[in-house]
């Protein structure tokens, strides 16, 4: 991994460059943005390039196995007992990263089987992390600790993290990599520089689509303008197995079951939900917000702001229309209600008929 493997981000690289040649390290950097526009891809390029001051290990470096490189990642508990830490699931990490750089949360419990699991960086792994960095440097130079997803700390662990990394041992950098810094302790945030990253640029999701896919051109733009910023976006829409285009079919379906009344199937659509599993459930019920949310604003006719697919657009020509000031609200209300159950492991079977049969009401206003 290097910047030329990148999708875009000039300006972050070049800050990072200037980093490395004027030797002005800071020694925690917060990689912030939103999901799929490369801040983990350039974190990892930059922990390369902060190894490589000396000699480079490159064998060990493209297995992500440096001894010098250790990584900090959120993960679960399998037992009330266990005592999880990121070296327990290292194996399964680096097979991620070689598969892809541009990856999510998703991609994670996937790798880790934990689909239907909350997870943190626990207290163990501050301890974890201690014991490593008081030991020299295996290769007599520097050290980096890339800690992904650092709004998942829980607390005890956040605040025995404190004091190393506002004073980390000589030649020592954390790289912090977040979607949701605001979510990250405040403390921790105050001991970090923060570089905040954009999302990327249509035409640069487009090119790449193109290059490194093969994906015919006006397909390439279709999903690049879809996936609003975010490469991971545009690589899952590309997917065989497409997530969404299931959703796509258990919304379209509640929304005609909904309007014709067909109580017994709509406790059969919310039958089938309740097996996706925990996350899953959480990622339905984001994707019916987002396309309530384009449905409404379909209906003013100004194409430029929605982001549908051509499959979504077409059903939104007879649809939208159901979709208007007075309901709009009250049915993203009830979305969100349904999230708040789901994370709290309330009945999903119940959570989800008794929103199909409040979609009833809401329809007609």
């Amino acid at each position: 991994m290097n910047y030329n493997n990148i999708i875009g981000q000039e300006e972050t690289k070049g800050r990072l460059r200037e980093m490395l040649a004027s030797n002005k390290i800071p020694h925690a950097l917060m990689f912030c943005g939103p999901r799929g526009n490369g801040k983990l891809p350039l974190a990892l390029a930059f922990a390369k390039e902060l190894l490589c001051k000396d000699s480079c290990d490159e064998a060990m470096l493209r297995e992500w196995a440096h001894p010098d490189l250790h990584f900090s990642l959120p993960v679960y508990k399998k037992k009330s007992t266990d005592h999880p830490i990121s070296d327990d699931y290292l194996p399964q990490w680096r097979e991620l990263l070689a598969e892809k750089q541009y990856f999510d949360v998703d991609d994670w419990l996937k790798a880790i089987k934990a689909e239907n699991q909350q997870i943190m960086h626990y207290v163990y792994e501050s301890d974890s992390l201690q014991q490593k960095l008081q030991l020299k440097a295996s290769r007599g130079g520097r050290r980096v600790v890339v800690m992904w997803m650092p709004e998942k700390l829980g607390i005890e662990a956040a605040n025995k993290l404190l004091k190393l990394i506002e004073e980390p041992p000589s030649e020592t950098y954390f790289l912090l990599v977040s979607e949701e810094p605001e979510k990250v302790l405040g403390t921790i945030q105050s001991r970090t520089q923060r570089l905040n990253i954009p999302r990327l640029d249509e035409d640069e999701i487009a090119r790449a689509l193109v290059s490194e896919h093969r994906v015919d051109t006006a397909v390439a733009q279709g999903v690049a303008r879809v996936a609003q910023g975010s490469y991971t976006a545009a690589l899952k829409r590309l997917e065989a197995s497409n997530e969404e285009k299931y959703f796509f079919d258990l919304f379209v379906r509640l929304m005609r079951l909904s309007y014709m009344r067909k109580i017994k199937d709509m406790r059969a659509w919310s039958e089938e939900v309740s097996e996706l599993g925990r996350e899953g459930q959480k990622r339905l019920l984001e994707y019916c917000q987002r396309l309530i949310r384009e449905n409404f604003i379909y209906n003013f006719k100004r194409q430029e702001l929605v982001y549908e697919t051509v499959e979504e657009a077409s059903f939104s020509t007879n649809f939208a229309r159901f979709v208007n000031e007075k309901n709009v609200i009250p049915i993203m209300e009830e979305l969100s209600l349904c999230q708040r159950d789901i994370e709290q492991n309330v009945n999903p079977r119940m959570v989800f008929f008794d929103f199909a049969l409040k979609m009833i009401v809401l329809l007609i206003q």
